[in-house]
């Protein structure tokens, strides 16, 4: 994967604007955006009648007023639910956003996004494919298409089926056996790993495989410093108020 086709900057503000604003919310990411971000990242998952939105959990219960799994409810319902009011009164009825409604604010502003396919458990396939086909629908022609992540192989195959020349990345909180391996069969042009797993040697060999080498959540200053010295490729972080994404 060249520069070219690599969609994003090294800097991605995580769930919108990290811990300062509701996460996966569209005030998380004008937030995000004003403290400079031009990257942020997200989670995505189907409702039950097939739509894209917005939403990192299972259950709705931590970050919303609704209750029970999400994707078990339609968009109709999931829409009209206070996504907001849990982080402060400030952000008091903000919805959760269909992928459409995101698509729509970054195309605008010429931001990039990285989307990170969080499926309800037993709809991996089936999430990976109909996101795919919405970004292409919704960001064809527009020059910044996302980079799709994921813990699960499943998402990133449906994703690569309906998708194919989207870009990927594997998400890793563990270094299991296979894993550059399972990286490279899904056609993936990053390795995406938790910040403590990023050492010397791993980041050798994602770059020798001719991937790039991510982390999350490195929200720690001298983290940061030493993963930009040992030449990782981006990082995602929630403290987009103490690094500057310039």
């Amino acid at each position: 994967m060249t520069s070219k086709t690599w969609p994003l900057p090294f800097w991605i503000a995580h769930r919108g604007a990290g811990k300062l604003a509701p996460e996966n919310t569209l005030a998380a990411f004008r937030l995000g955006a004003e403290y400079g971000y031009r990257a942020f990242e997200c989670d995505v998952k189907l409702s039950s009648d097939g739509l894209p939105f917005l939403l990192h959990d299972a259950t709705l219960e931590r970050t919303s007023n609704g209750q029970g799994v999400a994707g078990e409810l339609g968009w109709r319902e999931l829409s009209r639910l206070d996504a907001g009011t849990w982080h402060g009164r400030r952000f008091a009825g903000e919805p959760l956003p269909s992928l459409e409604a995101v698509a729509r604010f970054v195309i605008a502003n010429r931001f990039a996004l990285n989307i990170e396919l969080k499926a309800t458990p037993g709809r991996e396939l089936l999430t990976g494919q109909v996101v795919g086909s919405e970004v292409q629908r919704l960001w064809g022609g527009s020059g910044l298409a996302p980079l799709f992540s994921s813990f699960d192989p499943l998402s990133l195959q449906g994703a690569m089926q309906s998708a194919p020349e989207i870009a990927r990345g594997l998400l890793l909180d563990s270094l299991r056996s296979g894993w550059l391996d399972e990286a490279q069969s899904l056609g993936c042009g990053a390795v995406i790993t938790h910040y403590r797993l990023m050492d010397h040697a791993t980041l050798a060999q994602i770059h020798a495989a001719g991937l790039r080498a991510l982390v999350y959540t490195v929200n720690d200053r001298a983290a940061a410093q030493t993963l930009i010295a040992d030449g990782v490729d981006g990082i995602i972080t929630d403290a987009v108020d103490q690094f500057s994404p310039a």
